[in-house]
């Protein structure tokens, strides 16, 4: 029982550390991804 306690207090921080950045990346990475598709429409319509 204390190897798993020693596990998780040595892995628990770590894992959500990784787990809240990953959340952040991937709002930002679709926030860039509408922006881009937004930039491409517009350079479509620029060059009709």
């Amino acid at each position: 029982m204390e190897i798993l306690n020693e596990f998780v207090s040595t892995l628990g921080f770590p894992i959500a550390v990784t787990t809240f950045l990953l959340i952040r990346i991937e709002k930002k990475l679709d926030e860039l991804n509408k922006t881009l598709i937004e930039l491409i429409e517009a350079l479509a319509k620029t060059h009709q």
